[in-house]
């Protein structure tokens, strides 16, 4: 689901409706996975106060789904309640940062380079889609769908590897990462040449270069402490 978080709050400009979701809870955890990507994205400070209501008239929905969707990033660690206010993004130091993205180098790389040679037709094709989801996301300027896309693609690939409190671990990790760089590589047109690092990977997958693989996974990661952290890289 794509999104505008401008003035504090959310107005879906593309993407499946909100309200065309069957029942409460799938709605519950859509509006959850997508103040996720926008915490992830920097679409949300820590400076800010978010109020429910408010996202819940951007989003076309009713508050409850919102309130218990704040609730659970609340349970997460990623939010903290204002009292009679709404709710404010939990900041994270540079140190904090930088650990998380060490774990996720250990963490990560290991467990793709081993899927060389090990992934069906089918998972390919499936993370081919979504690898072109991601530089579709890239060419809009969508960075909340961007980041959406960007997590399906990588934990897939986790899967593949059957360690499943590995993917989950690996889950929280990305969704306490703040990448405030993304709107600068949006306006330098930077963000599809790192989206396109994605179908790359998965070529390199295919081909079986493990080596190449472990090469382009470091790279990739060190975007998140890097330009995607508006910062810049060796």
């Amino acid at each position: 689901m794509a999104a505008d978080w401008q003035a504090g709050g959310v107005r879906p400009t593309g993407g499946p409706a909100l309200t065309a979701l069957r029942n409460r809870q799938s709605l519950r955890e859509e509006v959850a996975q997508a103040l996720r990507a926008a915490i992830v994205a920097g679409q949300l400070r820590p400076e800010k106060t978010y109020s429910a209501p408010t996202l819940a008239t951007q989003f076309g929905v009713s508050p409850t789904p919102v309130r218990e969707a704040i609730l659970d990033l609340a349970k997460e660690g990623l939010v903290t309640i204002v009292k009679n206010k709404g709710f404010r993004i939990r900041s994270l130091s540079e140190r904090e940062l930088d650990e998380i993205t060490e774990i996720r180098e250990l963490l990560e790389i290991p467990v793709v380079a081993d899927q060389v040679g090990r992934l069906s037709t089918g998972q390919l094709r499936e993370l081919s889609a979504l690898a072109e989801a991601i530089v579709t996301a890239a060419g809009r300027g969508d960075v909340v769908t961007y980041v959406e896309a960007d997590h399906e693609f990588h934990l897939t690939v986790l899967r593949a590897g059957g360690n499943l409190r590995l993917v989950e671990t690996v889950a929280d990790l990305r969704s306490r990462t703040r990448l405030y760089g993304l709107d600068a590589l949006v306006e330098s047109g930077q963000l599809v040449a790192s989206a396109n690092e994605h179908v790359e990977l998965v070529e390199l997958l295919a081909a079986g270069d493990r080596e190449a693989v472990v090469d382009l996974m470091r790279r990739h990661l060190r975007h998140v402490r890097g330009i995607w952290a508006a910062r810049p890289e060796r």
